[in-house]
């Protein structure tokens, strides 16, 4: 479907890309993977036309629509989040002008046999679908879908999107291009700035509903589920495996201990017949063995094993200067904007060399605690910071408060003090930031460059109490192993605030919950957290009614919703008045019409169905047919989206 030949990319005279070819097919999921800085974003970026290559061209059929989410982006903040969602339908007049026009070639063909004809056929099937879906009246039942299930609530959708973070905006762009249903998603980094539910939603739509899929990430649950195909980015060349992330790197690894065993083998015999050469190079008694000896030589194929990646990121913090035996003790701690409770009643205390971790769904408060602990925001209660105690703070946008302007060296120079000013070079070497790279300008760096470079201002920092917030997005798998090993080795006391059970898994001793404005201690490590909480894995701690989750607002970096006040021990549920169930019943019976109406209209849906499927098994072949069962499976997909909301309501209802 999508052609790369031949492409190269080069910055400042050195190879990114080293004439790569491969194709994107069909309803490939492919996991584009490698280090930071490798090219991934880069490669996604040419692939959208969004940047051109040094040579190589990007080959694409006409008519081939791609949708393409990048890691930052900047929306409009003069309309609702539903306008702004409403804008992906504005070119449904293009569509049809494009459709009418295919239809009118389509009349003219008559090499019905030919693989153009059947392109043309498919691109006809394809524009049918999506327009089907754009010009029902149900659309506005898709949009709210898409958004319910990226965690948006009915009323953000009036909201205006300046309203929303970066996080939340991010979700309402991957929203526009989930509803186009373009032929291929391009994605870099889609799981940042969502949580589990909507993760797993995504998921799900993604093996279910999407053409071809392109995808950069570093979570390896998300991209095990999502992907079939898996191409690795490395040194400037690629490597193609048709398995998902996990099985590609067992047969990476096999694939070069068989090519060095090959190898060696190989060089064994070499240097046994050079030697066999050079013995007998001037005895007239072997010169018959010599020459076959040499020709046999010239003959060999050689076996070259694949280039390693072998740069290495070194990663140790500095030993931590001694603090009190207790650097955080929290009574009755407590955070409310205006009349919402995020959190109340925090009682803990976190001992010298503990590492602990703050895990629950978003907006229950982890990282608003953290602020508080910071100092950056008032709260209630008592807040004691230990004898001593030097904090280290790495927060989740720390990476973006970067200066694009200055370079990688002038970063670290402005910040560095004393005798450290004359190991400059030597720390970021140690960070893969050697050479020239450390005359880059930071706002060409990836987001995982960005990260690792935030992450050595970090560590100049002389420091005991380390607080990590989010600290691997953007990181690959591999620098995420080594950031995990030099915080086991660190000897001061360390907060992770993280959704990533891998990473948390042997790193942390203590679990803190953040849920339904309270939070409690758990004593264990991630998995003895799981077991006593009885959840398969960390994912279940997001999942909640649609109802119970709001975005935040960025000018006061709070959550839109109240958390439901939890019950007190003892209090009995109040009893509704007769009026009150009067109307209860009501909106139950309204809301049964509802699921019963969409089951009517999806049984008359599939009964059309079945009619034009007979039609076509009698060997009606033409346009309409074709045209009219495309639109019934659309309309029936509507009807389901409409059955799926009206039966979440009523049982909303009941409960």
């Amino acid at each position: 479907m999508i052609s790369i030949n031949n492409l190269s990319v080069e910055f400042s005279a050195k190879p990114l890309f080293d004439n790569i070819n491969y194709v994107i097919n069909k309803k490939d999921r492919i996991a584009l993977v490698g280090k930071n800085g490798a090219g991934k974003s880069t490669m996604l970026k040419i692939i959208a036309g969004l940047q051109q290559p040094t040579g190589g061209t990007v080959a694409k059929p006409d008519g081939i629509t791609i949708g393409y989410l990048p890691q930052q982006m900047i929306l409009s903040d003069t309309t609702t989040v539903m306008e702004e969602v409403a804008k992906v339908f504005s070119h449904v007049d293009d569509m049809q002008s494009r459709l009418d026009s295919l239809n009118a070639e389509l009349a003219e063909r008559t090499d019905y046999e030919s693989e153009s004809y059947q392109n043309l056929i498919d691109r006809m099937t394809s524009l049918t679908e999506r327009l089907a879906m754009e010009q029902s009246e149900n659309r506005i039942a898709e949009m709210e879908k898409t958004l319910l299930g990226l965690g948006f609530v009915r009323d953000d959708f009036g909201r205006q999107t300046g309203e929303f973070s970066g996080g939340w905006r991010m979700r309402i762009e991957l929203a526009k291009i989930l509803l186009q249903r373009p032929d291929v998603l391009l994605l870099d980094e889609p799981t940042n700035h969502l949580d589990i539910e909507s993760i797993q939603w995504l998921e799900n739509f993604l093996i279910t509903k999407a053409g071809a899929v392109v995808l950069v990430s570093h979570d390896r649950a998300f991209i095990d589920n999502v992907t079939n195909r898996t191409i690795e980015i490395s040194l400037g060349k690629i490597y193609d495996y048709a398995v998902n992330y996990s099985k590609f790197v067992e047969l990476r690894k096999e694939r070069i201990e068989q090519q060095m065993r090959a190898y060696l083998n190989q060089q064994k015999q070499i240097q046994d017949t050079e030697e066999f050469i050079e013995r007998f190079r001037y005895k007239a008694t072997k010169s018959v063995q010599v020459q076959s000896r040499i020709k046999q030589l010239a003959k060999i194929e050689r076996i070259e094993v694949d280039e390693v990646d072998n740069s290495h990121l070194s990663l140790k913090f500095p030993p931590a200067p001694r603090s009190g035996d207790y650097p955080l003790i929290l009574e009755n701690v407590g955070k409310a904007y205006g009349d919402h409770q995020v959190f109340d009643g925090a009682t803990f205390t976190i001992k010298r060399g503990e590492k602990v971790a703050f895990v629950g769904k978003n907006g229950e408060g982890k990282s608003t605690l953290v602020k508080c602990i910071m100092g950056e925001i008032p709260f209630t209660g008592s807040l004691r910071i230990g004898h001593n105690v030097k904090i280290g703070y790495f927060a989740q946008n720390q990476a973006q408060l970067l200066d694009g302007e200055l370079t990688v060296f002038d970063t670290i120079d402005r910040v560095a003090v004393g005798d450290i000013r004359t190991k400059i070079r030597d720390i970021l070497g140690a960070f893969m930031f050697g050479g020239e790279a450390s005359e880059k300008k930071v706002k060409v760096l990836s987001g995982g460059e960005k990260t690792r470079l935030a992450m050595i201002r970090l560590l100049l920092e002389e420091m005991n109490l380390l607080i990590l917030d989010e600290p691997t997005n953007h990181l690959d798998m591999k620098t995420k192993d080594i950031l995990k090993q030099a915080i086991k080795e660190f000897n001061g006391t360390v907060i992770v605030v993280s959704h990533d059970r891998e990473f948390l898994d042997g790193l942390v001793e203590k679990v803190y919950e953040f849920g339904g404005g309270k939070v409690r201690e758990c004593l264990g490590g991630i998995y003895e957290f799981l077991e006593k909480k009885k959840l398969a894995s960390l994912n279940e701690l997001e999942l909640s009614k649609a109802m119970a989750q709001k975005p935040q607002k960025v000018e006061s970096n709070q959550p839109s919703t109240p958390a439901p006040a939890p019950e007190q021990t003892g209090s009995k549920k109040p009893q509704m008045s007769y009026a009150e169930q009067r109307e209860q019943q009501k909106m139950l019976k309204r809301a049964r019409k509802k699921v019963e109406d969409a089951e009517a209209e999806i049984a008359s849906i599939e009964a059309a169905i079945a009619d034009a499927e007979k039609q076509m098994a009698e060997g009606r072949t033409d346009n309409e047919i074709i045209a009219q069962h495309t639109s019934l499976n659309k309309k029936l997909e509507n009807a389901m989206s409409i059955w799926e909301l009206a039966t979440e309501e009523f049982e909303s209802l009941q409960s």
